[in-house]
Order: C-alpha cells, then structure tokens, then sequence
C-alpha cells in the first residue's frame, strides 16, 4: 500500500470514528474546556446561572416542510431546541414526548424547535413528524451546520438526540446529550420558564 493511499486510508477511519463518537446515542460528556460556568447535574442536566449564560448562535434556516424560520424572533418566549434525526431509535422514543409538553405549553410562552440533522432529505423527516404528532417547526440542518454555530465549552449539542433549553433573554440555560421523558424535559424546563 502506497504512503498516499494509508494517509487517505488513515482519515476515512477518522471521520468514521468522528462521525460514530456524536452519532445517536444515550448520554455523553461537554465539549471544550475552561471555566464553562454550567454544573451537570444528577439527572444529567448541564444548567447554567442566568448570569453567567452565553447567547444561541444565530439559528435559522429552511424547515423541513420549506418555511423559513429564525429562532430570534422568538425572544421574550423559553425556547426547547431538540436535535434529532428521523434514523435516531432514541429519537424515535422521546418524540412522542416533544410533541406532548410542546402541546401542553404551547400558551405558556414556550416555543418548541427542532434540528432534523443527517437526513439526506425532507421526506423521512417529514413522515416522522407525522407518524409522532410533531406540530411544532423543525430547521433542515442535513449536515450539521447549525449544530457548529454554538461555541466550543457552550451548552453545545454534541449527541443525537440532544436539547436544549433558551430563555427569554435568548441564552442557552440548559442541555441535556441523552434521550428525554416528559418528566425529565419539565425538569429542565419548568425552572427556566419560571425565571422572570
């Protein structure tokens, strides 16, 4: 095998392990280092003081039915950003969940977004919001790109599924790099939407 060759050989195993490490999966760890300002949790929630919050990064985009969408102009509302894939079996399991509390606090000042990432296309993602009662928007983000925008140390979303929540102020005041029930999203929820 020519030195060309193992070099190539070499970085196509890379990006496999890269890709395989921030696949779908339960759980996981934060990115970066330095003085992050979050705390993780028992129930593995990673909050941060209101304080000490950094702003989303510029979320917008095409969703996955076309419509144009900025998760800025939802400021003044607690936001739920959820990162899923329609191929992501922990995906499929929180869905129904999403789509519950999304309803229940849907006049409470909470706004439900979604990140469809890693499918080639619209049409699975679109039939898995049909097939789990997704009524709230979800971004087309087939490659990642958003995911990208938030800092390296940040609340990042790092695993599929990931969430997380922004508050008012639009800063990232929680994450959570594992699948959720309705009980553990009210969790990370109900503390922010009860900030003033």
């Amino acid at each position: 095998m020519s030195t060309r060759s193992r070099a190539v050989l070499l970085t196509a195993v890379a990006a496999a392990a890269a890709l395989t490490l921030s696949a779908c999966g339960k759980g996981g760890i934060s990115g970066g280092g330095g003085d992050t300002n979050f705390v993780t949790g028992k129930n593995g929630i990673d909050t941060v003081p209101a304080g000490k919050r950094a702003a989303a990064p510029d979320l917008s985009g095409k969703t996955v039915d076309g419509k144009s969408l900025d998760v800025a102009d939802y400021k003044g509302k607690v936001v739920v950003l959820n990162v899923w894939g329609s191929w992501c079996g922990p995906c499929r399991e929180e869905a129904q969940y999403f789509a519950k509390v999304s309803k229940q606090y849907a006049d409470k000042g909470v706004q439900f977004v979604g990140i469809n990432t890693r499918d080639t296309s619209t049409t699975p993602a679109l039939a898995f919001e049909k097939e789990h009662g997704v009524q709230y928007p979800s971004l087309y983000d087939p490659t990642g790109k958003l995911m990208l925008r938030f800092k390296k140390g940040t609340l990042n979303p790092q695993l599929i599924p990931s969430t997380l929540i922004v508050d008012r102020n639009g800063k990232v005041a929680a994450r959570a790099l594992e699948a959720l029930d309705d009980t553990t999203l009210l969790k990370m929820l109900k503390p922010v939407l009860a900030e003033k």
